[in-house]
């Protein structure tokens, strides 16, 4: 009863088109937020900024990025980790080599620079599609970390291609506690998260979706191939850059082209899939699950073994990791090809029905 929307009327179409159109859920998604921004920074401690919410925020992004060209236009990529390799050397040399340059702006440029790669190697999906748009994506992630090792220009002439990423501000305020570049983390993944929420309802997500749905009847009835493929590609590598950038100045610190390797781009897929595709909160979803899983399986796969007195090494707590991701992606495509962002979608469909079962 206290889930429903009876008696919500709306009476313009400002109201009727809302991300939220039941009160409950702008309630509780207000209430989220506020402890997010609020109450997080107040009960966590530094494990849990450094080790768990700031990876989960950046994977997220990534995700996200990667949602809204394979979720919503349909064309698979294999390269994320690659743009995100873009993104984060991108932000790295415009922090080193533009004296006073905000860190907005050092997002915003490393994000369009991780766009026009992704728009370079988007321009084959103007004639294939499917396994073999994957594998020119696949191209995207052995070029990039080839050419960040083998021109020493992009990592400061290192080489070996690592970077240590400088200090930050945000305003004059330093980002340099795990606190506050967990809070900078959240402002620019919510952010970026309601832009994509909005675009992709907006007449580009419309043409995205009938891209993926129908490349051929989209064409027919006047949606235009090139510049919607390609915007999804510059939209998709753009987060994903962002996300690098992030990913480097926030959490590691220290990088080098290998930590992007194709393993960190099978992870961001697998967080769609098991998140759901073609929906926003399916990223937070999959991305919160492959980060926490692992996790779990360390802390209780030990005191398991234990117990039933089985010679569990680390070796064999990784290969299980490994097998529980592979059954879950398996049993997602067969069972819930939507994810956990359907699974969560029905149990408020059975939350509005509660307690009467009709």
């Amino acid at each position: 009863m206290l889930y429903r929307e009876a008696g919500q009327f709306k009476t313009s179409y400002i109201a009727d088109s809302q991300i939220f159109p039941i009160r409950q859920d702008r309630i509780i998604f207000t209430l989220f937020m506020v402890f997010a921004f609020v109450g997080v920074p107040l009960l966590g401690s530094e494990y849990w900024f450094s080790a768990i919410l700031v990876p989960f925020l950046v994977f997220a992004l990534a995700a996200l990025g990667l949602n809204v060209l394979t979720g919503y236009a349909g064309q698979l990529s294999l390269g994320s980790a690659a743009f995100m390799a873009v993104g984060a050397y991108a932000a790295y040399n415009f922090q080193l080599r533009v004296e006073g340059i905000p860190i907005v702006a050092t997002l915003l440029l490393s994000g369009a620079c991780a766009a026009m790669v992704g728009v370079l190697f988007g321009l084959p999906s103007l004639r294939i599609k499917g396994f073999y748009l994957a594998v020119a994506t696949l191209a995207a992630q052995f070029f990039v970390v080839w050419a960040l090792t083998k021109f020493p220009w992009f990592s400061n002439n290192s080489s070996s291609g690592v970077i240590s990423t400088p200090k930050i501000d945000f305003f004059g305020i330093a980002i340099d506690t795990p606190v506050r570049k967990y809070l900078f983390v959240l402002a620019v993944v919510s952010l970026l998260a309601l832009v994509a929420k909005n675009l992709v309802r907006s007449s580009t997500g419309r043409a995205w979706m009938a891209v993926r749905d129908m490349d051929v009847a989209a064409e027919v009835i006047g949606i235009p191939l090139m510049r919607t493929k390609l915007t999804a590609f510059a939209v998709s590598s753009f987060y994903c850059g962002v996300a690098g950038a992030l990913y480097a100045f926030c959490y590691l610190g220290s990088v080098e082209p290998d930590g992007f390797s194709l393993d960190l781009s099978f992870r961001i897929l697998f967080m769609i899939i098991i998140g759901g595709v073609g929906s926003i909160l399916g990223s937070f979803l999959g991305s919160a699950f492959i980060l926490l899983l692992p996790i779990f399986l360390d802390n209780a796969l030990p005191p398991l073994a234990s117990l039933l007195h089985l010679p569990f090494t680390n070796a064999t707590v990784s290969h299980i990791q490994m097998m529980v991701f592979g059954a879950l992606i398996i049993f997602f495509l067969i069972a819930e090809p939507h994810g956990l962002a359907r699974l969560w979608q029905i149990a408020k469909e059975k939350l509005r029905l509660w307690p009467f079962p009709h």
